[in-house]
């Protein structure tokens, strides 16, 4: 069996791969967007999800499942616009979106992702 971590501290790791199927870690908005709106939060965090993605062999099309995580569900209409003009038509992954708290004040959204690796399924 072969696990593959990447980026791995001592509290997690980025990325695990196994059996050609890719754990992301929650990601977030970039500092350049993290006091921004849910929008711009929004598509900081899947711009950051394109660019883990892309380091592990993957993309989009190949999500599998995602959890959305976001702070108050007044939210969800416009973090839903954004994140339907990124998933690819008829790529949409098996997805939840709950409630949560944040790990920072000024965060809105977060979003845990696994997908397949290409050439590995």
């Amino acid at each position: 069996m072969i696990i593959q971590r990447h980026d791995t501290k001592a509290r997690m790791s980025r990325a695990v791969i196994h059996n050609g199927v890719a754990y992301l870690c929650g990601q977030v908005a970039g500092p350049e967007a993290r006091h921004g709106d849910i929008t711009a939060q929004t598509e900081s965090m899947l711009a950051r999800v394109d660019a883990l993605l892309e380091e592990i062999g993957s993309d989009r099309s190949h999500l599998l499942t995602a959890t959305v995580y976001l702070r108050s569900g007044d939210d969800v209409a416009a973090m839903n616009a954004v994140w339907d003009a990124w998933v690819p038509t008829g790529h949409a992954p098996a997805r939840t979106c709950v409630v949560a708290p944040m790990p920072a004040d000024e965060l809105k959204v977060e979003v845990t992702v696994t997908a397949a690796v290409k050439g590995q399924v």
